[in-house]
């Protein structure tokens, strides 16, 4: 070791070296170059151009996030600080003495550094503060702000001695030091009083990692072509590591089909592999690196969990060390952890190597532990990969998970966690499980085959967990459902009843998915069955269920199904209602179009309808189409066939409305008969034939199908009118008895038939009473349609009398007889503000009966925007809701 000159300072005038004896080498204070591949980063620059207005800029994430070819960028860029220094700092640096003269040789080579008499440290583990003091006065002498990068800086940050030195110079100089410290673990500055001063500029890992129009230039640059969801797939996969999506690129560069060969790369065993084995495992301690691979099967990790894995206590220490030193851990917050995904996946094909069928075991032992901790979800794919599939089952039974299956988030993971159960599994649980999964494939033969099964064990074992039979219950109710027997439905909703008195309150509580997906297929069974009242009862106390997200479908599907009872009744505006908080409901729970129930469609589609606005008919009818229901939900399949036939008739079309009927059977082929399906088949039938001028078949079609609705009854009625019958039909529609229930679509069409048949037998004041009682039914609800269909005695009978019409302009001309060659009425009356060009745009889409989310998505708005400019709209059109509003824009012509 040199010996130090008098007053404790080397001789510069000599060649330059640490106080070790070694030599300065020019590598180490000299910018990294970019290489030709490099993706320039300008939202990260710039927040590094703004690091200089702080005394601290702190680049801190992983091996290999890019942090020293960032820094590189920025230092030799058009934005670069006018002084600056560049040290790239090595563990030999760990000496407060050799630290300091490497600060001061990099300082010096830049032409900015103290002169040779300020001195230097003469030995390599100490530094006196007066030589801290000089170099300090020296850079607050210099006209501006000397930047100082310090990379690699992880090497001396356990160094409290050279930290302490750091705080001491930055402390004493004034503006004159900017100090960029690029680390993989934090120094031991005090960071939290430089953020509390705004002293510090931060960049994270989380800040560096690729955005996916990153990647896409980084892939670009390798001359590498992706699809856009391949890149975004590989920006997730690799969480947008820096080396990782290059190393990624490199292995896909000789690849025919790179999204192929990425989407099935395997990480474990490639150059990514080496790199971070290298960089991250192999620098650890064998009880770290042991920790590591061991919860390398976790998603998340706690260090009690890691302790049950290891057989030791020291897994808070290690996971904590490892979240400071960046090493691929990071926290969650009240004491867990995760490892980066790509890393775990690496880690976890070195277990393999390492300790060979040592999973099936871990996995076992984290089932165990996290049940224990109440993590019941967690534990779920654990206890799976162990290997134990009748364990598994029952404990997901015996969980009262069995709804999770079948509705909620959760759904398609445990689906697919469950279809890699073996066939063989043996067990009423198991068998329960193989039920539910193909019912919800609506499988109803193999569902039933398996449910049989399930009933025969349980009934042979006497004491069965009432879990079990819960979940038996239960899904016989969803068969009944989907067989639509609405008995068995009721019988084994009471056995649901009966299994819940046997399990505590606060267990059932904790699954409200239970309770509404019983009442949903119970309310569904008996909808179908034709028990309306009942069903209303059932879908109400469903569509109640408390909130979240494993109810959110489920409230939606019981609003449409309570909306359709109201088209049922003859209540459009209750339907109109109840859609609409189904479409809410669909829109809070972020349920895509497709995802819905599409009940709520049709019952809009029928108050459309009967409104005659066919347009939005049409519309309501094309998105209950696109449902993942229309496949398989016999209400909307049948639904779509008798509206769409409806739709037709009211298009003047009769013949391609009889066409259509024929579909109606074929879609429900395995499920019972509905009443109310047939009847409305038939009805509609009839009233095509009828305006095929055919009454004869009308009425024979009648005669076979029944007339059990008052509707049907007045179609029957019509038709027997169209032959000459008056008495007949008068009689027929005495007999109707009064539906307390029936709601103004139904009311306006039997006092229409009454008028007819009054008219047809020469009775004109009570033809004339009966019909303006039926304007009065239908006027608040504007339902033109039942005047539509009501024949062309209407219009004879308005103009012998026009003043029974007055006061309905809502009427379209057509209806009450005026002529058709009269001039047309002058434009609606003007409104008092026009609407803006973005408000039009929002009103076409309204018309089109797209929901709030769907606007926004569709004109590239927010939700909160789009609902600010349907406010205006309302405003400016004087309405007070949707349909309203598209009314009053029609009958403005902005439509």
């Amino acid at each position: 070791m040199p010996r130090p000159t008098s007053g404790g300072h080397r001789n510069l005038a000599a060649e330059r070296l640490t106080p070790n004896g070694d030599p300065l080498l020019a590598a180490r204070f000299s910018v990294p170059a970019l290489p030709a591949t490099f993706v320039h980063r300008p939202r990260l620059v710039e927040r590094l151009a703004a690091g200089p207005h702080t005394p601290v800029t702190l680049v801190d994430g992983p091996a290999g996030a890019g942090k020293t070819l960032l820094a590189a960028e920025w230092i030799t860029g058009e934005g670069a600080p006018g002084r600056w220094a560049w040290l790239t700092v090595e563990p030999e640096d760990n000496g407060p003495g050799v630290f300091w003269t490497c600060v001061l040789e990099a300082l010096r080579r830049r032409g900015i550094g103290p002169p040779d008499d300020v001195g230097s440290p003469a030995r390599p583990d100490e530094v006196d503060h007066t030589l801290l003091a000089r170099i300090a006065a020296h850079l607050s002498r210099l006209p501006e702000p000397v930047v100082l990068v310090l990379d690699e800086f992880d090497h001396v940050a356990g160094s409290a001695e050279v930290a302490d030195e750091l705080r001491y110079v930055l402390r004493h100089v004034g503006d004159g030091l900017r100090l960029v410290i690029i680390s993989r673990t934090e120094p031991q500055l005090p960071l939290h009083r430089y953020r509390a001063a705004g002293h510090i500029t931060e960049i994270r890992g989380a800040d560096l990692a690729f955005t996916p129009r990153e990647t896409t230039e980084l892939l670009h640059r390798h001359g590498v072509r992706l699809s856009e969801q391949g890149v975004r797939a590989l920006t997730e996969r690799t969480e947008g590591w820096a080396v990782g999506l290059r190393l990624c690129v490199l292995a896909a560069q000789q690849a025919d089909d790179v999204d192929t060969f990425l989407k099935e790369f395997e990480a474990g065993r490639s150059t990514l592999a080496d790199f971070l084995l290298a960089e991250v495992l192999d620098t650890q301690s064998a009880r770290t690196q042991d920790l590591m691979l061991r919860t390398s099967i976790l998603e998340q990790i706690h260090p009690a969990l890691a302790n049950a894995l290891t057989g030791r206590d020291d897994a808070d220490a290690i996971l904590a060390g490892l979240q400071r030193a960046n090493a691929f851990v990071e926290p969650l917050g009240h004491s867990w952890y995760r490892l980066h995904p790509l890393f775990a996946e690496i880690l976890r094909v070195h277990l393999r190597v390492r300790c060979p069928g040592s999973e099936p075991g871990l996995h076992r032992e984290a089932a165990r532990w996290l049940t224990e901790a109440g993590l019941y979800a967690e534990a779920l794919p654990h206890a799976a990969e162990g290997g134990d599939w009748e364990r598994t089952a029952n404990q997901f039974v015996e969980e009262l998970a069995i709804g999770q299956l079948l509705t909620g988030l959760d759904a398609e993971r445990l689906d697919r966690l469950f279809a890699q159960m073996p066939p063989d599994t043996p067990g009423p649980a198991a068998d329960l499980i193989r039920t539910a999964r193909q019912l919800t494939r609506h499988d109803v033969d193999r569902g039933l085959d398996h449910l049989r099964r399930a009933q025969e064990r349980l009934h042979d074992d006497k004491p069965a967990f009432a879990a079990h039979r819960l979940s038996c219950a239960l899904l016989r109710v969803l068969a009944a459902r989907m067989t639509g027997s609405a008995e068995s439905a009721e019988a084994a909703a009471r056995d649901v009843e009966s299994a819940e008195r046997a399990i505590p309150a606060e267990r059932l509580d904790s699954h409200p998915e239970l309770r509404a997906l019983m009442l949903t297929d119970l309310g569904s069974a008996q909808l179908w069955a034709g028990r309306l009242d009942a069903a209303r009862a059932s879908l109400s106390r469903a569509a109640r269920s408390s909130a979240g997200p494993g109810t959110a479908f489920l409230r939606h599907e019981c609003l449409g199904r309570l909306a359709l009872i109201d088209t049922l009744r003859g209540w459009p505006d209750h339907a109109e209602r109840h859609a609409g908080e189904a479409v809410a409901e669909a829109e809070r729970g972020g349920l895509s179009p497709a995802a819905r129930a599409g009940v709520a469609q049709l019952a809009l589609a029928a108050v459309a309808l009967d409104r005659d606005e066919l347009t939005a008919t049409r519309a309501h009818l094309d998105q209950a189409a696109t449902t993942s229901a229309a496949s398989h939900d016999p209400i909307v399949r049948v639904g779509l066939a008798l509206l769409r036939s409806r739709l037709l008739l009211a298009e003047g079309r009769p013949k391609a409305a009889l066409h259509l009927l024929d579909d109606v059977h074929d879609a429900h082929p395995a499920v019972e008969p509905s009443p109310w399906v047939q009847d409305r088949t038939t009805l509609t039938r009839a009233t095509a034939l009828l305006a095929e001028g055919r009454p004869e078949a009308a009425i024979e079609v009648l005669e076979e199908g029944g007339t059990a609705g008052p509707e049907s009854v007045v179609t029957a009625a019509r038709a027997q009118l169209a032959v000459g019958a008056g008495e007949k039909a008068l009689r027929l529609l005495n007999d109707l008895p009064a539906g307390e229930g029936d709601g103004p679509a139904i009311r306006a069409r039997v006092l229409l038939g009454k008028a007819q048949a009054a008219d047809a037998l020469g009775n004109d004041s009570a033809a004339r009473r009966l019909t303006a009682r039926a304007l009065s039914v239908a006027r608040p609800g504007q339902l033109r349609r039942p005047f539509l269909e009501a024949g062309p005695w209407l219009p004879r009978l308005v103009r012998r009398g026009p003043a029974l019409t007055q006061g309905h302009d809502w009427l379209p001309p057509a209806l009450v007889g005026h002529v058709p060659a009269r001039a047309p009425e002058p434009p609606p009356a003007f409104i008092a503000e026009p609407l803006s060009e973005r408000e039009r745009e929002v009103l076409e889409r309204l018309a089109q009966t797209m929901s709030t989310m769907e606007i926004a998505a569709d004109l590239y708005l927010s939700v909160n925007t789009v609902k600010t400019h349907l406010k205006s709209v309302y405003r400016k059109l004087a309405a007070t809701r949707r349909s309203e509003a598209v009314r009053h824009a029609r009958e403005l012509r902005l439509l």
